[in-house]
């Protein structure tokens, strides 16, 4: 049902997805979404995998405030994982435990912000480290409308390369497609 829910919604509000790969890299993977300027990306990400059929893959971390709210069993339909920021908590850890018992796609925005950052945050590329798992690439455009989704960067290539060459690759992968996110200004292409 949900798959044909993605489908509608999409192509209502005049949205297509082109897929990068196999669908099945969206499966077991540290999902890296950028840009993130705004929280209709997180929407519409959903709603692909929903049109893909991978909506029960799609897990993201979130304060967990949100999923003790009123609202807290939408946040976990939707994926979400509650974590206490207010405790120092190993993220690597616990992601890389919940992929050795779970197959899942996990959402990461490395900006960490929707504010215009000069650099990423490093958790990502630790987290598929820590769980021998692949980085697949995600990006909406929203001039052309279009979504950028299942670009993979096997483990194998995380594990022997260096982070500055695997931040080159990401960077020439948002630079190759144009990216144009939700609000502009917000949004830093050259990576650090």
């Amino acid at each position: 049902m949900k798959k044909i829910i993605g489908k509608l919604i999409l192509k209502l509000i005049g949205w297509k997805i082109v897929l990068q790969g196999d669908v099945n890299n969206l499966n077991r993977c540290i999902l890296v979404v950028a840009p993130h300027t705004h929280n209709s990306e997180y929407l519409l990400g959903n709603l692909a995998y929903w049109s893909l059929g991978k909506a029960d893959h799609l897990k993201i971390i979130i304060k967990d405030q949100h999923t003790k709210a009123w609202y807290g069993g939408i946040v976990k339909a939707l994926g979400g994982i509650g974590i206490d920021r207010s405790q120092k908590n190993d993220l690597v850890k616990f992601v890389s435990n919940e992929f050795a018992k779970h197959d899942f796609s996990l959402v990461i925005t490395p900006e960490g912000t929707r504010s215009r950052v000069k650099r990423w945050h490093k958790g990502f590329y630790h987290m598929a480290l820590a769980a021998k798992v692949p980085i697949v690439l995600a990006a909406g455009d929203f001039k052309s409308k279009t979504m950028y989704l299942g670009y993979k960067i096997p483990y194998e290539k995380i594990a022997s390369g260096s982070y500055e060459d695997l931040l080159k690759e990401i960077q020439d992968y948002y630079i190759q497609y144009d990216i144009h996110a939700k609000i502009p200004e917000n949004w830093n292409p050259v990576l650090e």
